[in-house]
C-alpha cells in the first residue's frame, strides 16, 4: 500500500468526505443486489432452464456465502487492511456479477451468486469499519453514519424500483451487469482517496478452528432457516441443520475463549450495549425483510402492479428512512442517549405495520399502504442511524473489522430467519382460511376470489407476528442498551491489558 494510503492517528483525515461517496456507493451496490435479483428470477430461471426446485439456490448461494463468511472478512479486513479488503472486495463483487450476467446455465448462476456472496462478506464489514476509523469526532460520526444507514435501509427498496426497470425493459442479465459501473467507481475512488489511520491492524495470526467453525455453523444455521421454508420445520435435514449449527456455534464461543487472538474476541459482542444493538436489529430485521416480500406480492399479485409500479410502490418506505437517518437520527444522536432513538425507532415502525395489518382485497395504496410504510421507514431510519454507529463505537481499533461484520452477520441471519418464519406462518395462514372457506366457493370466480382472499389473510398473519417483533426489539433496546449521550469521556476497551484508548468523543459506556 502506498504512503498516502495512511495517515496519523488522532488527525482526522481531510479527504473523509470523498470517502464517505465511495464506501456508500459500495454499500448501496451490496444491498440493491439483494433485493434487484428477486425482481429478475423469474426471467433467469425461464431462460437457464432452472427447476422450481432449484430456484432457491440463486438466493440461497449467496446468503450461505455472505452469511457464513461475514466473521472471516471482517478478520481479514482487521489483518489485511481496511482499504485493501474493501477494494479487493469491490474487484471480486464486480468479477463474480459479470459471471452471473453471463451465466449460460445454472451451476454457473449458482456458482457466481456463491462467489458474490463471499466477496460480500469482505466488503460490507470492511466499509463499515472503514467509517468506524475514519469518522472520530461526535457529529461528524452522526452524520456519516446517518448517510450511511439511510443507505442501508432504503437501498433494498431501490433495488425493487431498479430491478424492475432492468427487467421489464431491458434483460434480466443487468441486473447483473448494473453491478460493474457501481464496482469500479467505488474502486477507483477509494484506491485514490481513503486513507486508513496508523496502528489500527490486528497481526495477530488467523484463529483458523474459529473460521471453520463460525463459517459452518452459520452456514448451517441460514441454510437451516432457508430450507425450514421449502420443506417444513420438521424436516430431519432442517431439523439436523439447526442442531449442527447449535453444536458448531457453542464449540465456536468455547474455543474464541480459549486461544490467544480469537477470531471474534469475546469482548466484542458481550459488552452489553453491542450485544443490545446486535440482538435488537437482528430482530428487527427479520420484520421488515418478510414485509418487503408480502408486500411485494401483495401489490403484484393481488392488485396487479406492474414490476415497475411496484418498485415506485415503496418509494414511501426509502423517504421514510432517509428522512429518519439524516434527519431525526443524525440530529438527535449527539443531543440524546442512543436507546432513546432507538426504541422509539422500532415502536414507530410497529405502528407502521400495525397499519399495514388491515390489508384486504380493496385495500386503497393512499389509505392504508403509503402511511403505513412511511411509518415504517422513518422508524427503521431513526433507529438504524445509531445502531450503525454504536455497534462499532469504542471498540478497540484493532477489532473494528470483526465488530462490523457482526451488524452484517445480525442482518444477514435476521434476513434469512425473517424470509423462512414469516413465509411459513403465511402459508400456514393461506392453507386454514383456504380450507374453511372453499367450500362455500361454487364457481371458478368464487374459489380464484377465494385463494385470493386467503393469500392476503396469510399476509397479514405473518405482519401481526412482525409487529410482536419490533416491539420486543423495542424492548431489548431500551434496557439493554444504556449509552449515553455522546460526550468527551476516553473509553479504553475492555480487553487485556494491551487494550488500545480511543481519545475521541464517544458514548460514555456504563459497565
Amino acid at each position: 500500500m502506498s504512503e498516502t494510503a495512511v495517515k496519523a492517528p488522532g488527525v482526522p483525515d481531510a479527504g473523509r468526505w470523498k470517502a464517505l461517496v465511495f464506501i456508500a456507493l459500495a454499500q448501496l451496490m451490496v444491498v440493491l443486489d439483494s433485493t434487484i435479483v428477486n425482481i429478475a428470477l423469474p426471467s433467469a430461471q425461464q431462460d437457464l432452464g432452472i427447476s422450481d426446485g432449484n430456484r432457491q439456490w440463486v438466493v440461497t448461494a449467496y446468503a450461505l456465502a455472505f452469511g457464513g463468511l461475514l466473521l472471516f472478512g471482517g478478520r481479514i479486513a482487521d489483518l489485511w487492511g481496511r482499504k485493501r479488503t474493501f477494494v479487493l472486495g469491490l474487484a471480486g463483487f464486480a468479477a463474480a456479477s459479470a459471471l452471473g450476467g453471463a451465466a449460460t446455465n445454472e451451476a454457473m448462476m449458482f456458482g457466481s451468486r456463491a462467489l458474490q456472496g463471499a466477496f460480500g462478506a469482505l466488503l460490507a464489514p470492511a466499509a463499515l469499519s472503514l467509517l468506524a476509523v475514519m469518522f472520530t469526532d461526535g457529529k461528524e460520526r452522526a452524520k456519516a453514519f446517518g448517510i450511511y444507514g439511510a443507505i442501508a435501509g432504503g437501498g433494498a427498496a431501490v433495488g425493487l424500483i431498479l430491478g424492475g426497470f432492468l427487467t421489464e425493459y431491458l434483460n434480466w442479465r443487468w441486473t447483473f451487469f448494473v453491478n460493474i459501473p457501481f464496482a469500479v467507481v467505488a474502486a477507483v475512488g477509494a484506491y485514490l482517496v481513503v486513507r486508513e489511520p496508523q496502528g489500527g491492524r490486528n497481526r495477530s495470526p488467523l484463529d483458523v478452528p474459529g473460521v471453520i467453525l463460525s463459517t459452518l455453523g452459520l452456514v448451517a444455521l441460514v441454510y437451516g432457516f432457508t430450507r425450514a421454508e421449502s420443506e417444513g420445520w420438521s424436516d430431519a435435514v432442517t431439523v439436523g441443520m439447526f442442531v449442527g449449527s447449535a453444536v458448531l456455534l457453542l464449540a465456536f464461543v468455547i474455543v474464541e475463549s480459549r486461544v490467544k487472538a480469537p477470531l471474534l474476541p469475546l469482548r466484542v459482542i458481550t459488552e452489553r450495549n453491542r450485544g443490545g444493538i446486535y440482538l435488537s436489529l437482528g430482530l428487527a430485521i427479520i420484520a421488515m425483510f418478510g414485509l418487503f416480500l408480502f408486500l411485494t406480492y401483495y401489490l403484484q399479485i393481488v392488485k396487479g402492479y406492474t414490476p415497475v409500479k411496484t418498485g415506485f410502490a415503496f418509494l414511501p418506505m426509502v423517504v421514510g428512512m432517509i428522512t429518519g437517518s439524516t434527519q431525526i437520527g443524525t440530529r438527535l444522536m449527539t443531543r440524546v442517549a442512543p436507546r432513546l432513538l432507538m426504541g422509539p425507532g422500532f415502536l414507530v415502525a410497529a405502528l407502521g405495520m400495525l397499519l399495514l395489518t388491515q390489508l384486504e382485497l380493496d385495500t386503497s395504496y393512499a389509505a392504508v399502504l403509503l402511511p403505513g410504510m412511511l411509518l415504517l421507514g422513518l422508524g427503521m431510519g431513526t433507529a438504524f442511524m445509531p445502531a450503525m454507529s454504536m455497534a462499532t463505537q469504542g471498540v478497540e481499533p484493532r477489532d473494528s473489522g470483526v465488530a462490523s461484520a457482526m451488524v452484517n452477520t445480525s442482518q444477514q441471519v435476521g434476513g434469512a430467519i425473517g424470509t423462512a418464519l414469516l413465509n411459513t406462518i403465511a402459508a400456514s395462514a393461506t392453507t386454514s382460511y383456504i380450507a374453511d372457506h372453499m367450500a362455500g366457493a361454487t364457481s371458478r370466480t368464487q374459489q380464484q376470489l377465494v385463494q385470493l382472499e386467503g393469500q392476503v389473510q396469510g399476509y397479514t398473519s405473518a405482519i401481526w407476528f412482525a409487529v410482536g417483533i419490533l416491539v420486543v426489539a423495542a424492548v431489548i433496546a431500551l434496557t439493554f442498551i444504556n449509552a449515553g449521550r455522546p460526550g468527551s469521556t476516553t473509553v479504553t476497551g475492555s480487553g487485556s491489558g494491551d487494550a488500545v484508548e480511543d481519545e475521541l468523543p464517544v458514548p460514555v459506556i456504563a459497565h
